[in-house]
């Protein structure tokens, strides 16, 4: 799900390049605008975290908390609104 997303954007341009993490107690997916930036989103699972506020967690650039929960594709639709644009 997390890379057909990205396929998207991706196309659209506003992404260009990803990095993925696994450390001992979360994995990382981190998008960026621009290979040599800070990441704009970090997409992050915590299996540790299913019981009490949701084991997906999307973060913006500044480590705010866009959206959190247990079921992926609710908590990708935060991102999925943002490809969606008024044409001229």
């Amino acid at each position: 799900m997390i890379l057909s997303l990205y396929g998207h954007f991706v196309a659209a341009g506003e992404w260009r390049d990803y990095g993925i993490s696994h450390l001992k107690d979360v994995a990382v997916f981190s998008i960026f605008r621009r290979t040599a930036e800070h990441p704009m989103y970090r997409i992050e699972k915590r299996p540790n975290m299913r019981l009490k506020q949701g084991q997906y967690v999307i973060l913006g650039m500044e480590g705010q908390i866009l959206k959190r929960g247990n079921d992926l594709r609710q908590v990708l639709r935060v991102l999925e609104r943002k490809l969606i644009r008024a044409v001229d």
